[in-house]
């Protein structure tokens, strides 16, 4: 299967927005976007939330599940009438997966959507790096 671009079957007559087929087209830049200081802070910025966070969470999924399965006398403990500490544990799973998407959106919102805007915006009009970044 071959991937290259095949030219259209009528060619028809070229619209007043598009490019003719033999002048040059240039690729935003991406590999020197990804190369740069700002996206390099932009990675690090996400993975110094996410990995941290994503290693607690399945540690603390695991922990449950252990919990669960090797240590049923504490897990059955009552709490509180029927409820007992399984079902706390249970419970807590998933507040704590709501607490986690709303603490990321915070972050994404306050670290990482700022600098990605920016990128893509200086993407969008050609220019691959910041005026300071020469």
């Amino acid at each position: 299967m071959s991937t290259a671009a095949q030219p259209p079957a009528e060619p028809g007559p070229r619209k007043d927005h598009e490019a003719p087929h033999d002048a040059p087209h240039e690729a935003p830049p991406f590999t020197e976007v990804q190369s740069g200081a700002e996206f390099t802070e932009l990675r690090r910025s996400y993975r110094s939330f996410a990995f941290p966070l994503t290693v607690a969470f399945v540690l603390w999924y695991l922990l449950y599940v252990l919990l669960s399965n090797y240590a049923g006398g504490f897990m059955g403990t009552k709490v509180v009438g029927n409820v007992n500490v399984a079902f706390v544990f249970g419970i807590a799973q998933f507040v704590t997966t709501f607490l986690i998407a709303w603490w990321y959106s915070r972050h994404a919102a306050a670290k990482l959507d700022p600098k990605a805007e920016a990128i893509r915006a200086r993407l969008e009009n050609g220019t691959a790096r910041g005026e300071g970044d020469a």
